[in-house]
């Protein structure tokens, strides 16, 4: 679930002892236009004018100039002493950010009980940012007991003020049924709310379910792709990977292997090991691309580092067969091998062929029984026949 850090440079007015309101006014000025011109230096010094005469807005403000970097060393410990001093004139931001400062650890030791009694005390005074961070504490049940229900109460009154962060937060506990009874249209709701804001999350969340179409949601490829397009736009590597699937399926648009190449490398340079494999193999195939065998092998290699099964067993493939590598059985098997791990049919059926063949390895039919049977359990054929000519052999049935 996500946290929010109030950001808001508020204005609101407040008094201050030692300035008089027109060099409050001019002061304020400077500072945002020296801002603006990204002259922290100078901004900082207006704001720290401001907030050394007792304004609680500015010295919320400061704490961010000290919690960024900006104009002045980086120092969480001083950003918590400007908001402890604008929380104690009630400025419920500062005493949000306080409560993220100890969730987090930053320049405190991280204390969630601190972190839930801070966030409290602005969520009661209406902070939609500490509601949505109390309930993120509620949610994990950090500082509290774990409480979806709560998570809920405190997302409703965030979300009921426009928190972003809380709406897709709200439309997880609807998707999930934590909290709440399950309704996945109620998720949908919540979820385009946050969605409309910009909230990538909530943007693919939406493709996801119009492509999939669960109760309560029709499925629809065209509204999938709007979402995924938008979250696509953001850098969303998962819905950049989505959206080659449309593609390479032809789901609500023209198959188009060309654009389903461009969006699935858009996703695999962020590392997407899903990506990954299914760019590699186009290049094998030669769809959208003109046929590489030395590419498709470089991105099953990236896929299969990151643990991708089939990508492992495509590379044992490789290795065995020589195709595009020099043939090199041991790192066949070692490929196979750790896609077998994951259960892979194909790479367990291949590592029971290399041991009852005896290529490379000690022949050795009881292994090769082994991954044969675990092959077969989960209906591959090829192992179920490689099962019955050793049944068959052990018994002299010809």
């Amino acid at each position: 679930m996500h946290k929010t850090l109030c950001l808001a440079l508020l204005l609101a007015a407040s008094a201050t002892h030692a300035l008089s309101a027109s060099e409050k006014t001019a002061l304020i000025a400077a500072a945002e236009q020296a801002y603006q011109q990204q002259d922290y230096a100078t901004a900082r010094e207006k704001w720290q004018t401001l907030a050394e005469a007792g304004d609680a807005d500015a010295q919320h403000i400061l704490g961010y100039f000290y919690y960024n970097g900006q104009g002045v060393a980086q120092d969480y410990g001083k950003a918590r002493e400007w908001w402890e001093k604008a929380a104690a004139q009630e400025n419920a931001s500062a005493a949000n950010n306080l409560g993220l400062l100890y969730k987090e650890g930053q320049g405190v030791a991280q204390d969630y009980d601190k972190a839930r009694q801070w966030l409290e005390k602005a969520a009661i005074r209406g902070n939609a940012a500490a509601q949505g961070n109390l309930a993120v504490l509620y949610y994990e049940g950090k500082g509290v007991a774990q409480d979806y229900g709560k998570a809920h109460e405190w997302l409703e009154k965030a979300a009921a003020q426009g928190h972003v962060d809380a709406q897709y937060n709200l439309g997880i506990l609807y998707d999930k049924g934590q909290g709440v009874p399950q309704n996945i249209g109620k998720a949908r709701e919540w979820y385009e709310k946050a969605a409309e804001q910009g909230n990538v999350d909530a943007q693919y969340n939406l493709g996801e379910l119009y492509r999939t179409g669960p109760q309560g949601v029709p499925q629809d490829y065209g509204k999938a792709r709007a979402w995924y397009e938008k979250a696509a736009a953001q850098g969303d590597a998962s819905a950049q990977y989505n959206l080659g699937i449309l593609y390479d399926n032809g789901d609500g648009v023209a198959q188009d292997y060309s654009k389903a190449r461009e969006w699935w490398e858009k996703s695999a340079v962020q590392g997407h090991a899903k990506a990954q494999y299914n760019l590699a193999i186009l290049y094998y195939q030669g769809n959208g691309v003109p046929q590489d065998i030395n590419k498709g092998r470089e991105w099953l290699e990236k896929a299969a580092v990151q643990g991708h099964a089939r990508a492992q067993y495509q590379l044992g493939v490789l290795y065995r067969d020589g195709q595009g590598v020099p043939q090199d059985y041991v790192k066949a098997r070692a490929w196979f091998e750790k896609a077998a791990a994951q259960n892979d049919a194909r790479a367990l059926f291949n590592l029971g062929a290399l041991y009852y063949s005896g290529i490379d390895v000690p022949k050795d039919i009881d292994k090769a029984r082994e991954y044969f049977a675990q092959a077969a359990a989960q209906g591959d054929e090829a192992a179920k026949e490689a099962l019955q000519k050793i049944s068959q052999k052990n018994s002299g049935t010809p």
